[in-house]
């Protein structure tokens, strides 16, 4: 299995391609890069992550850096105790959804959002030319343990919303970690949100319940638990809980991408101002952000693609249809944190229930599929897209994006795993799955999968 290498980070198989030396030699790089500087450090719960950390260690001692140790701390805590501690940069270890044999590592900059497209070249090229800035032996780094690292992270969100409101409607909650580094400090603030939490998964040892990706397939036991304890609402994240799902308290799914559209509905209404989504974000939010009267902008698919437009446009708020909210207040990270506070203070201050506020915002069908595709047919893949709709409109420089006027299909490459990734989206369930449908017939035609 080869190794992931690209701007966004590493990932790779422990002991199938990602092996200690070359997490060494990144770690290596990412201090020489920060001129042995103050380096956050966090991981998820895979039961890889000590390896993967004292083999980063290694590397970042080597290079003079002080080590701020947050043990399981979630990637969004990372970006935020980058800022907070005003460190050079921040490394969180992590392979996001990947399953439980992956393992990888995701830098931030000193501004506490993930590297950009230059920032990462960089990295890339000192990785690759081997040119380390080790230290003598008396001038290597240190290691310091941070007490209570989420702390000034969930002081960021709760300042976001009103707190009092929020806890006046005792809200019952389903909260789906599935072990992963979300449940060190989700059940503590949703405490603080004076919310009775039931918790599924809650040890971050890393073993998966089910599939980690937060999907409808893979939250059948969430959907289940949500009515059986009458709660309110069930929130799932992912093993480094910066994505967030959301079941209704019928115990149906809504979706990753509702998680933005709700909290866009909630934030644009009180703080409007311009709203960056990526291009295979659905299309509910540019309708949000009309009724809102905001400037509405799309970037490239990937987080630090967002993350550049929102800085550009100066936005109030952004994010990606993987239920990745991001809010510049808290970090410019995806952060289900923020995502379950605005929710949370939605429902509070509409009343009634969420099914009832899902209900009453423009209705899409979006649908998502992948296939195995090596990175030199993706060009291929994308032709037959263009020739088997060449009545729309095409839009690339991300893939391949075709629209018409009501509905749209994206065929692109993923930037973390070796997968081609097909997003329909319509106005309703079946046109969505036949588009969908049509388009892996087409790729995999293409691509000979």
């Amino acid at each position: 299995m080869p190794r992931i290498l690209s701007i966004s980070g590493l990932r790779g198989v422990v002991g199938d391609g990602l092996d200690p030396e070359y997490i060494t030699r990144f770690a290596s790089a990412f201090g020489t890069l920060s001129n042995g500087g103050t380096i956050i450090l966090s991981r998820d719960g895979r039961s890889t992550g000590p390896l993967v950390k004292h083999a980063v260690l290694a590397g970042l001692l080597a290079t003079g850096c002080k080590v701020l140790d947050a043990g399981i701390a979630t990637t969004p805590t990372c970006g935020v105790l980058v800022t907070h501690h005003k460190a050079a940069g921040g490394l969180q270890i992590t392979a996001s959804h990947n399953p439980s044999e992956w393992n990888g590592l995701k830098p931030f900059s000193p501004g506490g959002s993930v590297f950009d497209a230059a920032q990462g070249q960089r990295l890339i090229d000192l990785l690759e030319s081997g040119r380390f800035a080790y230290r003598e032996w008396d001038r290597i780094g240190s290691v310091e343990t941070l007490d209570d690292p989420a702390a000034a992270h969930i002081a960021r969100v709760l300042a976001l919303v009103d707190v009092d409101a929020i806890r006046r409607r005792r809200f019952k909650v389903v909260l789906d970690c599935n072990h992963g580094s979300g449940a060190v400090s989700t059940p503590g603030l949703l405490a603080q949100l004076g919310c009775s939490v039931h918790v599924l998964g809650g040890v971050a040892d890393g073993k998966f319940e089910h599939t980690p990706e937060p999907l409808r397939a893979n939250l059948t036991g969430l959907c289940a638990a949500v009515p059986e304890h009458g709660a309110d609402i069930g929130f799932a994240q992912d093993p480094d809980a910066d994505r967030l799902a959301i079941v209704d308290e019928r115990g149906e799914y809504i979706g990753e991408e509702l998680t933005l559209g709700l909290c866009a509905d909630f934030v644009l209404a009180r703080r409007p101002g311009p709203f960056v989504v990526n291009g295979s974000t659905s299309r509910l939010n540019s309708d949000i952000a009309t009724r809102h009267g905001c400037a509405f902008h799309r970037s490239s698919v990937g987080e630090a693609h967002v993350v550049a437009r929102m800085q550009a446009e100066r936005a109030v708020l952004g994010g990606e249809g993987n239920g990745g909210v991001i809010e510049p207040r808290v970090g410019f990270v995806r952060d289900s944190f923020v995502s379950m506070a605005y929710v949370l203070a939605g429902l509070a201050a509409r009343g009634g229930r969420l099914s009832d506020w899902v209900q009453s915002l423009p209705r899409y069908e979006i649908v998502k599929d992948k296939l195995t595709c090596p990175r030199e047919r993706v060009t291929a893949a994308c032709e037959a897209l263009r020739k088997t709709f060449a009545d729309a409109t095409a839009i690339e420089g991300d893939g391949l994006r075709l629209d018409w006027p009501d509905r749209w299909v994206q065929v692109r490459a993923s930037n973390t795993e070796p997968i081609l990734r097909v997003i329909a989206e319509a106005p309703d369930a079946q046109t969505a799955r036949e588009l969908c449908k049509s388009a892996m017939s087409a790729v995999r035609n293409a691509v000979g999968d």
